[in-house]
């Protein structure tokens, strides 16, 4: 067995920080210590942590790393390695690939590659269609994140819009349900109002008046309903509407909830103003909205009724994303940056960092009820992160480890670096290196 000593840290876990020190032997935390206390034996590795917060490793519950079938945007190995440079440290990846994951069989592909070559720890979601009910109620909650859902057609074009259809998911399912809430009449008559006026040449700042807060409401609306009629276990992705936000309870502890709902680091961090600088770059689906919008969401996350942060990583080449509104694939790349964007605004005074951790490690743990992760705590699995506050880095062209090799934060500036990360007390990133001897693990949950 190996053994790592980190001494000297900031540890921030469970709405707590303590100075202390921490063991690791082989893949789990073994114990936790005061910082005066040293066992009394020899290490494999001493690490002195002293100025640094040791943070659970980050659980990203939505990421496109666009294998199979996509590959020049994206891949399963050069996109873990960036979620892991970045502090991430387990993914659930989306089905939208091709072929799209809608099969067990498929499913298993996935996750036989990912074993291969995933730096990262890993789940896939199973793809609803309109026909495949009998291939997903297959599915086993104990080793698969949950169905997703796309009740707004996205990059992939899985729109399930059967009303059958989604009463049977709904009422059937025993596991978790994740749901792309967008409807698509609303946003195919703004798209033939949007024509009628400018032809094929729509400027990108009507994305959220396409894409617009009624269709997220109408879409979310419905979904809960389905939800709280069947008492399904449903997760709204990527929220992104202030009017959306009065669907979602507070004060309701987490285990408890059945419908949860998260919002993607993209909508905390831009508004519509910037779609006139970055274009494009940052046409995500659901749209980025208004400064109140984004402002609602804040709160939203601060109040409880947001539940999780992700990032809906989403990875498409520079050259697709500079093709006219219609041609332009939405999405991009962040998870190499959502730590390190989301300290920014503990920098700023918005969020804790306890905070942080609860929405980015402990609660997506907690709601996806994965075993034995997303906490601080002896005989869970050593998935770790270090951080240094005080080591400012910007990004740039020589530093994006996504195989797109853009960000929509190129040229942003960062006061908090991660240093080290841990995927199952293998040490995966250090200082800007790599050790890829030992690969990430599938996740498991409980019922």
């Amino acid at each position: 067995m190996s053994t790592t000593l980190i001494t000297n840290a900031m540890l921030v876990n469970e709405g707590k920080q303590f100075q202390g020190n921490l063991l690791i032997r082989d893949d789990r935390i073994d114990r936790i210590l005061p910082p005066e206390t040293i066992p009394h034996q020899t290490f494999d590795r001493i690490i002195d942590a002293r100025g640094r917060y040791l943070l659970p490793g980050v659980i990203d519950d939505q990421v496109h790393f666009r294998e199979p079938g996509l590959t020049h945007k994206g891949d399963i190995y050069t996109e873990s390695k960036a979620a892991v440079a970045g502090g991430v440290t387990s993914y659930m990846d989306m089905p939208n690939t091709i072929p799209q994951t809608t099969t067990q069989e498929l499913l298993e592909e996935k996750y036989n590659l990912a074993a291969r070559v995933s730096l990262s720890n890993y789940s896939f979601y199973i793809g609803a269609t309109n026909n495949n009910l009998k291939e997903l109620l297959k599915t086993d909650p104990a080793r698969v994140c949950g169905i997703k859902i796309f009740m707004g057609s996205s990059t992939g074009n899985m729109l399930v819009d059967n009303p059958e259809t989604l009463k049977s998911i709904f009422s059937g399912s025993q596991m978790l349900i994740a749901v792309h809430c967008e409807d698509e009449s609303i946003i195919q008559e703004n798209i033939r109002n949007a024509r009628i006026r400018f032809g094929e040449d729509v400027p990108v700042y009507l994305h959220p008046v396409i894409r617009n807060a009624e269709s997220c409401y109408r879409s979310s609306r419905m979904a809960v309903g389905l939800a709280e009629k069947y008492g399904t276990r449903m997760h709204i992705l990527h929220l992104s509407s202030a009017a959306e936000i009065p669907l979602l309870k507070s004060g309701i502890p987490l285990h408890e909830k059945r419908i949860t709902a998260e919002v993607c680091v993209h909508h905390l961090l831009f508004d519509e103003k910037d779609y006139f600088t970055k274009g494009n770059l940052i046409k995500w689906n659901p749209a980025i909205k208004s400064a109140g919008d984004k402002n609602a969401l804040m709160q939203a996350l601060i109040d409880g009724r947001i539940d999780t942060v992700a990032t809906d990583h989403a990875p498409h080449t520079l050259e697709e994303k500079q093709n006219t509104y219609f041609k332009a694939p939405s999405g991009g790349p962040l998870v190499q940056h959502s730590l390190a964007a989301m300290l920014e605004f503990h920098k700023q005074g918005l969020l804790s960092i306890e905070m942080i951790v609860e929405k980015m490690c402990h609660a997506p743990a907690t709601l996806f009820r994965i075993t034995e992760r997303g906490f601080i705590r002896e005989g869970y699995f050593a998935d770790l992160v270090l951080v240094d506050p005080e080591s400012p880095f910007t990004v740039s062209a020589g530093n994006i480890l996504y195989k797109c090799k853009w960000s929509p934060l190129l040229g942003y500036s960062f006061s908090h670096r991660v240093t080290h990360t841990f995927v199952n007390g293998h040490l995966a990133f250090e200082e800007g290196l790599f050790h890829e001897e030992r690969k990430g693990r599938r996740l498991a949950f409980s019922a």
